[in-house]
């Protein structure tokens, strides 16, 4: 069994991206730079909000937080995004989700100018990846494509089973394996699929999205299956990802653990997203 080691890796990119960013900074005179908008005192957001920003310090990237109150409108919200749109030192803008009850999150994310859209959520941007124009992928499923990437794990051909249909995940997800150069034959399952375990068989890769502790049993996968854990639940003993990991460890070829899988990927992948829409705007190469 490999396991697949999302903390080691993300370190790696960032450490690749400190360079990349330093030898940008001189070519443009500043370094890359991400807005972060946190609204009220979610506890979960404010720890996430606070490794984004880390990350950025880590890499070079300047971050500038924005951090209205829960009792925000939605106008003043809107408005605040309008400025940070047109701020040409801010490379990206991030609305850390979710909103406060009474706000419309589609409605702000939808006002992020695609081109500064590093979480990859704008219509835009997925209408992009839909269409296999390049683009701000969504940060999750870019980090598990990484990790398959340096992993050296084989797609061409195989079969894959994405579980879960989220907008944030699952569909962009099933879109980047099903891509030409990825060339995986992708099936995409969700909570009214018949027979999900049968499903869940033929996978040569899975990638659980669900969102329900240890809902992905050893009996479910094959042997020999490359399993991609993106779950993230909170437990009486800890946090736990969707599938049984110590139940299916000795049964696959690869699997990522919970935590330090995917997650420290998603945050790298917010860094590779904020150079690269720099690069994009200053219309750099690379």
């Amino acid at each position: 069994m490999k396991l697949i080691d999302g903390k080691a890796t993300a370190q790696t990119i960032r450490e690749e991206l400190k360079t990349e960013v330093a030898a940008l900074k001189d070519r443009l005179g500043r370094a890359p730079g991400l807005a972060v908008v946190l609204v009220g005192e979610d506890p979960a957001s404010q720890v996430y909000v606070r490794n984004k920003i880390k990350a950025c310090e880590d890499t070079g990237i300047v971050s500038k937080a924005f951090r209205p109150e829960a009792s925000v409108s939605q106008a003043e919200l809107e408005d605040l995004v309008r400025r940070l749109n047109a701020d040409p030192e801010l490379d990206g803008i991030l609305v850390q989700l979710p909103l406060p009850r009474g706000l419309d999150s589609q409605r702000i994310l939808d006002l992020i100018d695609p081109a500064k859209d590093v979480d990859g959520f704008h219509p835009v941007s997925m209408g992009r990846l839909t269409l296999g124009l390049p683009g701000l992928r969504p940060c999750t499923p870019a980090g598990v494509m990484e990790l398959l990437r340096r992993y050296d794990i084989p797609t061409k051909g195989k079969k894959a089973v994405v579980v879960g249909r989220s907008n944030i995940v699952g569909k962009p997800m099933a879109l980047l394996l099903a891509q030409p150069g990825v060339d995986a034959t992708v099936t995409l399952c969700h909570s009214r699929t018949r027979d999900l375990a049968a499903e869940c068989r033929q996978a040569d890769i899975l990638v659980a999205a669900i969102g329900k502790a240890n809902f992905i049993t050893a009996d479910m996968i094959k042997d020999g299956a490359v399993v991609i854990d993106v779950g993230m639940n909170r437990t009486e003993k800890g946090l736990a990802g969707d599938c049984d990991f110590h139940a299916m460890k000795d049964k696959v070829a690869a699997i990522t653990p919970v935590p330090g899988g995917v997650g420290p990927m998603t945050i790298a992948m917010l860094m590779v997203n904020t150079l690269a829409a720099c690069r994009r705007r200053m219309k750099l190469e690379g």
